[in-house]
């Protein structure tokens, strides 16, 4: 397009030449030469003369051309195929100088050195401060280059493969080996950039007062933070020279972010993003620090009306998508940011780069820091628009799409980087429970001088942190008040009963009184153990905790992985509560006494393993040991030598004949005889109803209670786990094959025990039972001649005999530690394993042993 001459006096005082400034890296001093030579008047331009835009020609980059002296300048529309704002040199014969930029890589737009005797052409007068006219010629030409910069960025940003543009950073990523915490930086440059970043509605007050947070604590003006910014202090400059200067003139945002790349080479990936964005919050700081206080300070006054920064707060409502696209990009820039460093912080001891999760991460890390700078690149070419250009150019373009766009490629990255920031963490967790699992195991097996590091690596290994509840203040308490005691970890699940803690309590309080406390002092600890505590179990967790009057663990998540795998693993726990014992020294001397305290209660203290052993030698098979603490009826019973039977099923037609057959057969020998239903360990709804058509038909005491047919059959349990524990034979254990028979009937249906006083004669399944009492007429001779005692014994072993049935029994997942082995107590062949599945939602709970009667 041809121009046009121009004559008159100046008129415009914001035109300059339109070249582009070098960056502040290069090396090659440029000459000052003056405009106007003395005596000089301004003339008019000629038609003939040429006023070269900024453009990006064929010359290699990094070159210098020496404009020809006899050279005249003319205003000249710049063609729309160019990048708008290059120095176009009409004389083919100019000179070439070789000139430095920031980066050999990056392809800068030569200088143009304007000859002293050419006529520069008609300039405006100057115009008053407050007059914000934006149509000035730099406006023009820098409104052209960024539409340019805007372009280029858009057919970037639609690649679909990053490769060729990550392969420039690649190829100057050499680092030097210097490692440099950034985190204080990236804090303080977090700080400017969110103390910088306004919404329109704040925009619209700031100008008449000064942003300030009262509470701010500047925290990183230590020495070392202090000498490492004085190392940085000149790399941060360059950096934001260049963005500024690139922003100006329109060069390429992936030749500027190249050439920031090139700039930060010997730096690690953390550092070039951190360095990048320190130099952007130099500019972006700036602005907005002049829009904060330009009311209140004349200096920053002056300093807004050049940068134009009244209109465009004036503007600010209608600014708003460019400000929220703005803001929105800083932000994805600093989570990239964070994400960047926290992989590099990763603990090479537990993870290193041959982890898949890692491996993949440290690959697309290039991507995000080049895409980041990207974007640090786009968002000081906004802030130029804002300060160049003013708000009718803002109005009036789309860049806020563009933002857009880059906030949505970042925020891609990002989610791929969490995701495997996510894996890392999880494959780290994994390996320091595995490492803390087995010192646990370890620390188990050496000797202490007291119990505190054993406690401290099971509950909580931080000094500062009052991990227990003391249940009679209910205030925090540090761990040391276990200290060289007798320490009891009560371990259970939410599941834990009402009717389980009472028991608990109650043996808890009468050995807190034994006589022995004195000589071996001792306290009980909860630690509850939650696999995902939300807020309904948070409030069970509350509610559990409150009544009781030991310490606890003041909050379930205390309790690291790592220990919890220790109690499943090496203590068995199953979900049932268990009671493991340690000594003062942190010795495990039981493994798990809750045995004891179902069976003998406060009698079981100390509640060793060597105690343990102890009361079971002085035990035996009587009635006694069933039904001791329960019901002090059948105590009395015993003591007047009562024939008793105790019986259970939930068969009600079986109950009604058993019942009625045994009276009439004690009323046929004559023997006083009682007998008391104690229903079933599992299925409670029917218990109930049994009970009810017992008491109203009037066929036997029974207990109502289901608290006490709770405890007969947990007591019951606790013997053949307790068994189970001590690895008594059980071929040659009488008191074992008993439980294990009375264990096993329940489960079939219905079953007796016979007792005279606490001796007890018959312990039988009722399918046997039942008929040797309803055929009394074919041994009621040998009563005569044996006694009622060995007769009825004979005959029902006979039946047993003809029968000889063998037993299974079912475990559940949450009874504890498990049994390899079992022999049947029948015929004493050991017994085959199986799974099965049995539903129990009529009792609400799972019971913790469940015993079939099948064929072996």
């Amino acid at each position: 397009m041809d121009t046009k001459a121009v004559t008159g006096p100046v008129q415009n005082p914001n035109a300059t030449t339109p070249a582009q400034q070098p960056s502040q890296a290069s090396n090659v001093p440029l000459q000052a030469t003056p405009l106007l030579q003395p005596g000089q008047q301004l003339g008019p331009l000629q038609p003939t003369s040429n006023l070269g835009s900024v453009q990006q020609t064929s010359n290699p980059a990094g070159t210098y051309q020496q404009p020809n002296p006899q050279a005249n300048f003319a205003l000249q529309q710049p063609n729309p195929q160019t990048n708008s704002g290059a120095v176009q040199q009409p004389n083919p014969q100019t000179k070439q100088v070789p000139f430095q930029p920031s980066n050999q890589q990056t392809s800068l737009v030569p200088y143009q050195q304007p000859n002293p005797q050419t006529n520069l052409g008609a300039w405006q007068r100057p115009t008053p401060l407050d007059s914000l006219q934006p149509s000035t010629l730099l406006s023009k030409l820098a409104s052209n280059a960024t539409h340019q910069l805007i372009k280029g960025d858009r057919s970037m940003l639609t690649m679909s493969d990053d490769n060729a543009l990550i392969s420039h950073i690649l190829g100057s990523h050499t680092p030097d080996g210097r490692d440099i915490d950034v985190k204080p930086l990236l804090r303080l440059v977090e700080d400017i950039l969110r103390r910088a970043t306004l919404t329109p509605d704040t925009l619209l007050t700031t100008g008449s007062q000064t942003y300030l947070d009262p509470g701010f604590d500047d925290k990183t003006h230590h020495t070392s933070f202090l000498a490492t910014l004085e190392a940085l202090s000149y790399t941060i400059d360059r950096i934001a020279c260049e963005l500024a200067y690139k922003a100006l003139g329109g060069t390429d945002a992936h030749q500027t972010t190249v050439a920031i790349c090139n700039m930060v080479s010997h730096y690690g990936w953390d550092a070039k993003l951190v360095l990048a964005l320190a130099a952007f919050g130099l500019n972006y700081g700036e602005f907005w620090l002049l829009a904060q206080i330009y009311s209140t300070n004349q200096l920053a006054k002056a300093m807004a009306i050049l940068k134009q920064v009244p209109g465009i707060i004036e503007h600010a409502v209608p600014l708003k998508p460019r400000f929220d696209a703005l803001n929105d990009l800083i932000r994805t820039i600093l989570e990239v940011t964070w994400c960047v460093i926290e992989f590099k912080d990763l603990p090479s001891i537990y993870i290193t780069t041959d982890v898949p999760a890692l491996a993949s991460a440290m690959t697309h890390i290039p991507t995000a820091v080049y895409w980041s700078i990207r974007s640090i690149v786009a968002c000081a070419s906004q802030i130029s628009s804002f300060t160049n250009m003013g708000y009718e150019f803002a109005l009036s373009t789309s860049e806020a799409w563009e933002l857009s766009t880059l906030t949505h490629k970042l925020k891609t990255i990002l989610e791929h980087l969490k995701k495997k920031m996510e894996e890392c963490v999880r494959y780290i967790e994994e390996r320091r429970d595995i490492e803390s699992y087995q010192m646990l195991v370890e620390l188990f097996k050496m000797i202490h001088m007291d119990n505190m590091r054993v406690l401290k690596a099971l509950i909580c290994p931080r000094d500062d942190v009052l991990a227990l509840v003391d249940g009679t203040t209910k205030k925090r308490v540090n761990l040391d008040v276990l200290r060289r005691k007798n320490v009891l970890l009560l371990i259970s699940s939410l599941d834990i009963t009402q009717d389980e803690l009472s028991v608990l309590e109650q043996s808890y309080n009468e050995s807190r009184l034994h006589e022995m406390r004195l000589q071996s002092p001792y306290e009980v600890v909860w630690i509850p153990i939650v696999d995902q505590l939300i807020d309904a179990k948070q409030t069970h967790f509350e509610e559990l905790q409150a009544p009781m009057t030991w310490y606890s663990v003041y909050h379930p998540s205390i309790i690291s992985k790592a220990s919890v795998k220790f109690i499943r693993e090496e203590w068995h726990f199953r979900n049932k509560p268990i009671l493991v014992v340690l000594d003062h020294q942190g010795r495990v001397v039981s493994p798990n006494a809750i045995h004891m305290m179902w069976i003998w209660g406060s009698h079981a203290f100390p509640f060793t393993t060597l105690r343990e052993e102890a009361l079971w030698r002085e035990e035996a098979w009587r009635l006694e040991l069933l039904v001791d603490g329960i019901d002090a009826t059948i105590l009395s019973w015993i003591k007047d030598g009562k024939y008793i039977f105790v019986y259970g099923g939930d068969d009600m037609e079986w109950i009604r004949k058993f019942t009625r057959q045994a009276k009439a057969v004690a009323a046929a020998v004559r023997i006083p005889l009682e007998m008391v239903y104690v229903g079933k360990a599992t299925k409670k709804e029917q218990v109930k109803r049994v009970i009810a058509n017992i008491v109203q038909e009037k066929l036997s005491t029974c207990w109502q209670d289901p608290a006490t047919i709770w405890f007969f059959w947990t007591r019951l349990e606790s013997m053949l786990f307790s068994k189970i524990q001590l690895g008594k034979d059980e071929e040659h254990d009488l008191v074992m094959q008993q439980i294990k028979r009375v264990l096993s009937f329940d489960r079939e249906g219905t079953w007796a025990v016979l007792s005279r006083g606490s001796s007890v004669l018959v312990n039988e399944h009722g399918s046997i039972l039942w008929p040797a009492l309803f055929e009394y007429e074919q041994w009621k001779e040998k009563v005569a001649l044996q006694g009622f005692d060995t007769a009825f014994q004979n005959y029902v072993a006979s039946l047993r005999g003809n029968s000889h049935p063998c037993c299974r029994f079912e475990f559940s997942n949450y009874a504890g530690k498990i049994p390899e082995k079992m022999k049947c107590p029948e015929c004493h062949h050991y017994m085959e394993k199986y799974t099965t599945f049995l539903c129990c939602h009529d009792e609400g709970i799972v019971p913790s042993l469940l015993a079939l009667t099948t064929n072996k």
